[in-house]
């Protein structure tokens, strides 16, 4: 990448300061017509210098911090909208960490790649977050600054809030606003942490902003952790709701004028909810890579005391579905990644499976092997009395909702991975009918519910067009 001439600069860093004086104009003015005409003008202004052939270097940390501040401040629909869009447009021509040499045709590999990061990069949250009391001040004086690590936790608990309310209006824009900025925050995690995780790297790793955050002494991380399962729950219940309320609205007798106008809010709150699932499970997601790359690390003693174990997330999220089963079906309906999908699934099950003992010839007594896999808990079903303490444990219902899961995680695992072995799905769907056909036997008066049915129904056909 070319640097700028001076003359580039200084007439880039006029054009800037004028921006800046329009969106401090802004602040000062009463009428909220002409500050919202000021503040789109502002946002039009940033995206058209940033995104023009010439100008190669992104805009000012005080540019971006302004946009930033317009998105946790902004009180109209369009200023909430304008300025998440261009914060993400932005993140993604200007990243704050990537792979060098990536897609370099002579590198192998991400090993082979160089992880290049921008420190002097603007960062909607507080980096040095223990240390920095200064900025983290600064943060609380001003409400539309970077986030520090108490209020990211006080942005999620108002999240955990948004699906209780019982007066959940389309034309509220805090939940909206809330929503679209934790959006945003994630995709700033990824961008940070997904190049790092890539490398393989504990020391990079570890400096990923997502571990700073989590890392936090400011925070309760359990509490957290507990408040985002609570929302990828909650929320999806919420978007049914509002998908529902949407085609009553539609239905509706009411003048046209008015129902485009509340059927354009609708509109925009269903997919903002929709998004903030799917990112809510992407941050899910991020947090048990992170674990698994910090146990690997310990493994291969690659860790410090500094790098003091965090309770992995999937135990908090097993110890949850364990405490309240309810959630379970919930749970596994809303959160789709089939890797970490049937890895909560294999040990939610071999948490409650009676382990079965096996004498060995080297011993006079039973000692127990486990085949701690999704196909070694089908088979476990095959011991009657086993399959009777797992329906008393959990209940027939959960047992059936985690057996269809977990054929739904495995199969799709086994069509992305290119398995040669085209027998492998076959014979994980005939012990999957095994397991059910034991599951059945062994409570006569259980009724099968119709995601077991689809799983039996899909396991069949695949056996039946085994060739």
């Amino acid at each position: 990448m070319e640097n700028p001439s001076s003359s580039e600069r200084w007439n880039r860093a006029g054009i800037e300061d004028n921006m800046l004086a329009m969106f401090d104009a802004s602040e000062t003015k009463d009428a909220h017509q002409d500050t919202l005409d000021d503040r789109i003008a502002f946002l039009d202004a940033v995206r058209a210098s940033s995104f023009v052939p010439e100008h190669r270097n992104p805009p000012t940390s005080k540019i971006v911090g302004a946009v930033f501040h317009m998105l946790r401040t902004g009180k109209s629909l369009e200023l909430i909208m304008g300025s998440y869009r261009l914060l993400v447009d932005l993140d993604k021509r200007f990243p704050r960490v990537y792979l060098y040499g990536k897609d370099d045709s002579q590198s192998s590999s991400n090993s082979s790649s160089k992880l290049v990061v921008v420190k002097e990069a603007w960062s909607p949250i507080v980096d040095c977050l223990d240390n920095a009391t200064a900025a983290s001040e600064a943060s609380k004086k001003r409400s539309g600054g970077p986030l520090d690590p108490p209020n990211f936790q006080l942005l999620i608990e108002e999240l955990a809030e948004i699906s209780t309310e019982t007066k959940f209006q389309a034309a509220n824009m805090e939940p909206l606003r809330n929503m679209l900025l934790f959006q945003y925050l994630v995709i700033v995690f990824e961008g940070d942490f997904l190049p790092r995780n890539a490398t393989l790297n504990w020391s990079m790793q570890r400096d990923s902003l997502l571990n700073l955050l989590l890392g936090s002494r400011k925070i309760n991380y359990k509490s957290l952790m507990k408040d985002c399962m609570t929302i990828i729950c909650q929320l999806s219940q919420l978007l049914h709701n509002e998908q529902s309320k949407y085609l009553e609205l539609e239905e509706s007798s009411q003048s046209q004028s008015s129902k485009n106008c509340h059927a354009t809010l609708s509109l925009a709150l269903l997919e903002v909810l929709k998004n903030t699932c799917v990112s809510m499970e992407k941050l899910l997601v991020m947090i048990m890579d992170f674990d698994m790359a910090r146990k690997n690390a310990g493994i291969e003693g690659q860790t410090t005391r500094a790098d003091s174990p965090r309770t992995p997330f999937m135990d908090i999220i097993l110890d949850e579905l364990a405490y309240n089963k309810d959630a379970v079906p919930v749970f596994l309906k809303v959160f789709s990644e089939p890797k970490w999908k049937l890895e909560i699934v294999v040990q939610y099950l071999w948490k409650y499976i009676t382990k079965p003992s096996v004498r060995t010839r080297k011993s006079n007594g039973y000692t127990y092997t486990e085949d701690a896999t999704f196909d070694g808990a089908l088979k476990c079903f095959s011991n009657k009395t086993g399959t009777k303490s797992l329906i008393k444990k959990i209940g027939a219902n959960v047992v059936q909702f985690l057996l269809a899961h977990g054929l739904q995680a495995e199969l799709s695992i086994l069509s992305e991975g290119n398995v040669d072995d085209n027998s492998a799905p076959v014979d994980l769907c005939q012990t999957f009918i095994a397991a059910f056909d034991s599951l059945r036997s062994t409570d006569e008066q259980m009724e099968i519910l119709s995601i077991g049915k689809e799983a039996l129904f899909a396991a069949a056909t695949l056996i039946s067009m085994k060739p």
